[in-house]
């Protein structure tokens, strides 16, 4: 387990821009409006020589635990609870509030290792103010701007003076984690889900739409032995009701999500079925070449379950025949219902889109399909297609060669790819059939 560097402070100190800059990256969404971050955003990263998990964290509000800055607040404490080091960030140009000295006190009470960090601290003024830090009694306050890359060199090396040395570097065995990504409609069920899967409240959750803003990324061991990297992303609306900055960066980041991801999973919320913006996301995960599986989300809400499953079945089985055969799975994640074919359907759908099929089956299976069905007439001339090879997996990647190939119709390409996928078992995962013409030794002879 790496060592957890937390990042923590009152809204709007910083702390994401901090977070950004320690690794590298711009991972954690970055406004001027306070409270953008919401859920633990982590990442690791190597400073100063030392690899670590860093944490950014929602800021820190005193509130009823059941309002959303109390859940956010929780979420927090669940972070710090188990840090290696904690980064307690105040704002340097307004100075230490009483909120400041509150939050210090706690983290003091915790007994956790804390290193002060004054934020927004540009030029001498900046460096000054973070004296101030020194009446919290939390040691030397360290002085940075994040945004001009002021003082981060001396913090990267601090953090790493103060983490504990590791026993054993060895070489981790590989077992890489298969990494999927929770996306769906805004309200569908996701973070409750990513909650159930981790089992813990590692996101924040409620009735209100658009809770989740950042893509959140947590590593964990599945009931099957396995490693997992899950990501849970804000909710994906239609892009004409997409208005605020704060959305578009959110949905942007969710799409990055997916980009990066293996596989999909695709919430849908049972007690609406399936509308459009859900087949758009479909679609979407089709076009990067990802694996999907759908989750009917809500299920124990759900009274006339045959008939939610069926309109959902009918649904994708018109408007997404490009990924023929995806598994369907009802989900409750406030009870558990369902839960248990989660993970075996996630590996199975893995599975197939490693999938390589030999050369020899591929041509014995090409051979039998022109027979059943010969290449259609093009421009009066028959086409002349020759032999089919596997050019790569993830997802499974054809080449089909022959005269004129590139001129195939899309009737018979789409044969080609339904015949392959029932000849080859190869249910709900993207199929590419590129199509390649051999060149024509007499053209402009």
């Amino acid at each position: 387990m790496l060592p957890k560097v937390v990042i923590t402070g009152r809204p709007n100190v910083g702390k994401s821009t901090l977070f950004n800059r320690l690794i590298g990256q711009r991972l954690a969404l970055v406004a001027d409006t306070p409270g953008v971050t919401r859920d633990r955003k982590e990442a690791e990263t190597l400073l100063a020589g030392t690899k670590l998990l860093l944490v950014d964290t929602a800021g820190l509000e005193e509130s009823a635990p059941d309002t959303l800055p109390g859940r956010m607040r929780a979420s927090t404490a669940a972070a710090v609870e188990g840090a290696a080091l904690v980064l307690f960030c105040f704002d340097a140009r307004v100075g230490l509030l009483p909120e400041d000295k509150h939050f210090a006190n706690w983290l003091r009470r915790s007994r956790k290792k804390v290193l002060v960090v004054a934020t927004k601290a540009e030029g001498k003024i900046g460096a000054s103010s973070a004296l101030e830090a020194y009446e919290l009694g939390l040691g030397d306050p360290i002085a940075v701007s994040a945004e001009h890359n002021e003082g981060i060199y001396g913090l990267m090396t601090e953090i790493a003076e103060l983490l504990p040395k590791p026993e054993d570097e060895e070489a981790a065995a590989e077992n890489l984690p298969l990494h999927f990504a929770i996306v769906g409609r805004p309200n569908a069920g996701k973070s409750t889900l990513t909650n159930y899967l981790l089992g813990s409240q590692r996101v924040i959750t409620g009735p209100e739409p658009g809770l989740t803003r950042d893509s959140i990324a947590v590593d964990f061991t599945g009931p099957d032995g396995l490693l997992y990297r899950l990501v849970d992303t804000a909710g994906l609306r239609k892009r004409a009701k997409v208005d605020e900055g704060l959305e578009r960066m959110s949905t942007s980041s969710a799409i990055e999500a997916l980009k990066k991801a293996e596989l999909a999973v695709l919430a849908i919320d049972a007690t609406r079925g399936i509308d459009e913006q859900d087949l758009h996301i479909a679609r979407l995960i089709e076009r990067e070449g990802r694996a999907c599986i759908v989750t009917l989300t809500k299920w124990d809400a759900v009274e006339d379950r045959g008939g939610a499953r069926q309109q959902v079945i009918d649904r994708i089985s018109i408007s997404l025949s490009q990924m023929k055969g995806i598994s369907i799975i009802p989900i409750s994640a406030e009870t558990g219902e369902g839960m248990g074919k989660f993970f075996s359907a996630l590996r199975e759908t893995y599975d197939i889109w490693n999938k390589r099929i030999p050369t020899s089956a591929l041509n014995r299976w090409f051979e039998a399909a022109l027979e059943r069905f010969p290449p259609p007439l093009v421009e009066g001339r028959r086409l002349k297609l020759r032999y089919v090879t596997q050019v790569k997996a993830r997802p499974p990647t054809f080449a089909l060669f022959g005269t004129r190939a590139e001129q195939t119709p899309d009737t018979y390409h789409r044969y080609l790819v339904n015949n392959l996928r029932d000849a080859f078992d190869m249910p709900g995962v993207p199929i590419r059939l590129l199509m390649r013409g051999t060149d024509n030794p007499y053209v402009d002879k």
